[in-house]
């Protein structure tokens, strides 16, 4: 029996989640010039030539998988709207973030490590959709601000509080250890971390 165009999109997507997934190991340990597709493969335990029929090279799946971690980013972790409640909207939206760090530290690394090398992938992107995305958000705060709901903060730099707060747990995970001591961080950690910076942010805001 001939495959489905959804059974045909659905293992397109499940191959292609198993490539992503292995890529993120691969380029957090060797970056992208030391990264091989041979060993991509070799982590998702499929055959090389299953990773050349989704992607053209290596530099495609890095572009993909970039787009990808920012396509679930927008998708799950975009929690701010101006008809919340602000102590809700910012609470969910730290949460979300520390539990990203949490579940998927390596999106987080690979992002960041992007931005270190001067974002050559990713300078188109932040010089449009990004800002469009950023100036919803300043618009949001401001909103809330003009309502008397937060003080008047920066929203811009609100929102980068957040973000280096939140992300720290993931891109700098091998200090945070050795500061707390531990090997690893238990759930109990990271609801800590949820916790202090929820009260932290939220009395910077004025909400209480």
């Amino acid at each position: 029996m001939a495959k489905t165009k959804t059974t045909e999109g659905a293992i397109r997507q499940k191959n292609k989640s198993l490539i992503f997934n292995a890529a993120k190991e691969e380029f957090v340990t060797f970056g992208f010039k030391g990264a091989s597709i041979k060993r991509i493969a070799e982590r998702a335990k499929i055959p090389r030539a299953n990773i050349h029929y989704y992607f053209q090279d290596k530099t495609d799946l890095y572009q993909q998988l970039l787009s990808n971690i920012i396509e679930v980013w927008n998708r799950d972790y975009d929690t701010l709207n101006a008809e919340q409640d602000p102590k809700q909207a910012l609470s969910a939206y730290i949460r979300a973030k520390v539990m990203h760090s949490k579940c998927d530290p390596n999106s987080s690394r690979i992002f960041a490590s992007e931005l270190i090398h001067g974002a050559p992938v990713l300078s188109e992107y932040l010089n449009s959709d990004f800002q469009i995305w950023l100036k919803n958000k300043v618009d949001v705060i401001n909103t809330w601000i003009s309502k008397g709901l937060i003080d008047k903060v920066n929203p811009h730099h609100l929102l980068f509080l957040i973000w280096s707060s939140t992300q720290h747990y993931a891109d700098f995970n091998v200090q945070v250890l050795a500061g707390l001591n531990k090997d690893v961080m238990s759930d109990d950690d990271f609801e800590a971390v949820v916790a202090s910076l929820t009260q932290i942010i939220l009395k910077g805001c004025g909400i209480t």
